[in-house]
């Protein structure tokens, strides 16, 4: 997938991952736009990334909502910058029902996700602690649970465990390596799998995770 239209790095990368109206696109923009103000102080992304924050994090992220358009109800884990939660609350604003739950550990990055969720009017809530404390106590509705670059897959099955049992789907974004990953954890975890090749990295995959249950 090219960095959008002309070789330029904007909305339009989103070309090819799914199409959006007018307002989404001014509100992903208004996303992008925040993120390149606190960049400087909280390092949300990868500085070598930041030239290409559309292709590489925001039309990365927005596959999700195209590969499970029937998802209303998300929970995200280790929020960071909001890749990939904020762009699924911000694709998902003005559906019924529709909701995100951040899940982010670092005050500052939760600082940066509440005030785009101000300015964006993005359906999602910030929480901020520990992934396995929130997660033992958890109640909230869940359809999938998202994580991209957070962990390698047997830890984030850990740590999703709780809401996958209870009847989520997980959806991960996992990177060339997977195939190693996946072996690795079907020694301790029965699952069922299917994988999505990535539609903006060619190396890559999303994991459609269901039936999640650790091995006697």
């Amino acid at each position: 997938m090219s960095a959008g239209r002309g070789g330029t790095d904007d909305v339009s990368a989103l070309d090819g991952v799914l199409t959006v109206s007018r307002e989404t696109a001014e509100r992903l923009e208004r996303f992008v736009g925040l993120l390149k103000k606190w960049q400087a102080a909280d390092n949300l992304v990868a500085a070598a990334s930041l030239p290409s924050v559309w292709r590489r994090h925001v039309a990365d992220s927005a596959q999700l909502v195209a590969l499970f358009p029937d998802a209303r109800r998300w929970l995200d884990l280790g929020s960071g910058g909001g890749f990939p939660g904020l762009v699924t609350a911000i694709l998902l604003a003005g559906i019924p029902g529709a909701h995100v739950d951040l899940i982010e550990s670092n005050a500052r990055k939760c600082a940066f996700l509440r005030q785009v969720i101000r300015e964006t009017e993005a359906p999602a809530t910030v929480h901020q602690g520990r992934i396995e404390m929130l997660l033992a106590g958890w109640s909230a509705p869940v359809d999938r649970v998202s994580a991209r670059g957070l962990a390698r897959l047997d830890r984030l099955f850990s740590l999703a465990e709780p809401v996958i049992f209870a009847g989520a789907a997980g959806a991960f974004h996992k990177g060339q390596d997977f195939e190693r990953e996946i072996e690795e954890t079907a020694k301790s975890w029965k699952f069922d799998l299917i994988s999505y090749p990535s539609l903006t990295n060619s190396r890559g995959v999303i994991l459609d995770i269901r039936r999640l249950r650790r091995k006697s």
